[in-house]
């Protein structure tokens, strides 16, 4: 049931690229044309990485090499930083990060998912809100312990 090339392609441009960019002209108010080099820039990483997990036979997570090649060509050493970072810096952090945990949560198998029973999306449903809450009932705590609000 793995997922071929062509189908982590599709799915990460045209979910998680078309989401960010509406995520971030609502949220942000970012025209969408100052989105969009960003969200390419962004969604080129993360394919790269996926392609090289691919590729490598060790068991390690996407996600590692997603981070590594971020940090490769956002680093002060890299000769393409400041255009990686000036274009970046126009996503919102929050407009990325929906998409990321829903597609984490399904595992980019949408065929899987909707081959579940109904019961499937309850559970879903119940999992995407439970998490969302602690996280925003730990970062409440978290900023007022901190005195981060005042």
């Amino acid at each position: 049931m793995t997922m071929s090339m062509k189908n982590w392609a599709v799915s990460l441009l045209l979910t998680s690229a078309i989401t960010t960019i509406i995520a971030n002209l609502i949220g942000n108010h970012m025209s969408v044309t100052d989105s969009i080099p960003g969200v390419l820039i962004l969604s080129a990483i993360a394919f790269i990485g996926i392609f090289i997990g691919k590729l490598v036979p060790l068991k390690i997570p996407p996600i590692v090499y997603v981070v590594l090649i971020g940090l490769a060509v956002a680093s002060p050493i890299s000769p393409i930083a400041k255009p990686i970072i000036d274009y970046t810096a126009k996503i919102s952090f929050m407009a990325p990060i929906t998409i990321v945990g829903t597609m984490a949560g399904i595992g980019l198998n949408v065929k899987s998912f909707l081959g579940q029973s109904w019961k499937m999306l309850i559970v879903a449903i119940l999992v995407f809100t439970g998490t969302f809450l602690i996280q925003a009932i730990f970062a409440q705590v978290f900023l007022n312990v901190t005195h981060a609000l005042n």
